[in-house]
């Protein structure tokens, strides 16, 4: 498309309208804005034009700002109180310093749309700009209540940093991810953005889910908003239905969930069984390589690997290594320490004082770097042992893959 032509026919410009879904009443709480142009009868999409990197960006500021105030009438009309989701560049913000966005914000709110519900979307790629500057325009709108969602968060890990110094209110995921990752690499990623969203206070939002897996992925990953074409289209209407019935999908996956979380505890209560029968034949450190003789058959079938430590974290047991299905003795294992590992003396002393197992999410193992889990269980005296559980079997087991 010609920009110039476009500029002399914005009034062929539409908005089109994509729905936000919450999680929380499964219901559309705002609207993405994405432009269209009617050409010889035909709706295209604008995405060309705004991504071209050699059309003005006074063009796409221009073209921005209609469609804006276009889409804030349409809601101030249909009397639609819902979030207007926007996007835009960090070129196009700056801009006069980022005046030229605010003056139109402040005319919107002048005939009755509150800035409250704007919900300024950039990317992480607006990053490799003056970020100092960027970072300090965008806290400014904040002031506002405008509210500030980063686009295809986790794209670049390098920018992690950047994120937290920004606070946005929202992190929006693009599950389309799921498609090009490995499940396990995706898993990490998400893990890593959901400890920084705890600590700034954001939110998920997934978008461009295609299919149920996706929405189930989003819900099961903290996702407190939705977005998609499964959900729904953009539709030059404010349109409040959706295409699936999220609260009937999300009902099965808390079923599902339930399930997997009744066959963990019920795994966990059987290595509790395991490990109380056994108990009697404790004697106390210097006879933990006996114990662990005792227990190594009744653990044959889900372990590779046991040991003993006591509550400082020191091993006082040999390693039990099983390989091609034979358990081995490694005494040079004796005397290691592990109290460095996460959460170690956490667990330890929550074991003491409930005086119950705990079964582990699973982690990459530091000697074989597969996906294990460990079942840990207070022994008298303030000893602790620790069953992990082979690849194999949480393979074979959907309730022990992923937590």
């Amino acid at each position: 498309m010609d920009p110039l032509t476009l500029l002399e026919n914005l009034h062929k410009a539409k908005p089109a309208f994509q729905p936000i879904v919450s999680a929380e009443k499964h219901k559309v709480i705002g609207y993405e804005v994405l432009g269209r142009y009617e050409d010889d009868g035909t709706w295209i999409s604008l995405g060309d034009f705004f991504h071209d990197p050699d059309v003005p960006d006074e063009f796409k500021i221009e073209v921005d700002q209609d469609l804006l105030q276009k889409a804030a009438a349409e809601m101030l009309e249909a009397g639609n109180s819902g979030f207007l989701f926007i996007n835009r560049n960090a070129k196009q913000l700056l801009t006069n310093g980022g005046e030229d966005f605010l003056h139109t914000l402040r005319q919107l709110e002048q005939k009755g749309f509150a800035m409250e519900r704007i919900v300024l979307e950039i990317t992480e790629h607006d990053f490799e700009e003056d970020f100092d500057v960027l970072n300090h325009l965008l806290l400014y709108y904040k002031t506002y209540g405008i509210k500030i969602a980063v686009d295809h968060v986790g794209a670049k890990s390098s920018n992690i940093d950047r994120i937290r110094q920004l606070k946005p209110h929202i992190f929006k995921i693009d599950t389309g991810l799921i498609r090009s990752n490995r499940p396990e690499v995706f898993q990490d990623i998400i893990y890593t953005l959901t400890v920084l969203a705890r600590r700034i206070g954001a939110v998920f939002l997934y978008e461009n889910i295609e299919d149920s897996h996706q929405l189930q992925f989003a819900w099961k990953h903290g996702g407190r908003y939705y977005q998609g074409f499964y959900l729904a289209k953009p539709d030059f209407q404010l349109a409040d239905s959706l295409a699936t019935d999220t609260r009937a999908h999300v009902q099965e996956f808390v079923k599902r969930e339930k399930s997997l979380i009744d066959a963990r505890l019920a795994f966990s209560s059987a290595c509790e069984d395991k490990v109380k029968k056994a108990i009697p034949e404790w004697r106390g450190e210097p006879d933990a390589d006996r114990f662990l003789e005792n227990i190594k058959a009744p653990f044959n079938e889900e372990s590779f690997r046991m040991y003993i430590c006591d509550s400082e974290g020191q091993q006082v047991s040999s390693n039990f290594r099983k390989r091609d299905g034979h358990w081995e003795i490694e005494p040079e294992q004796k005397g290691s320490h592990w109290a460095f590992r996460p959460y170690f003396l956490e667990n330890t002393m929550r074991m003491r004082t409930l005086h119950h197992g705990i079964l582990s999410d699973t982690y990459s193992d530091i000697e074989t770097g597969e996906m294990i889990r460990t079942f840990s269980y207070p022994l008298p005296d303030q000893y602790f042992l620790f069953v992990d559980i082979s690849p194999s079997y949480i393979s074979d087991k959907d309730y022990l893959l992923f937590q």
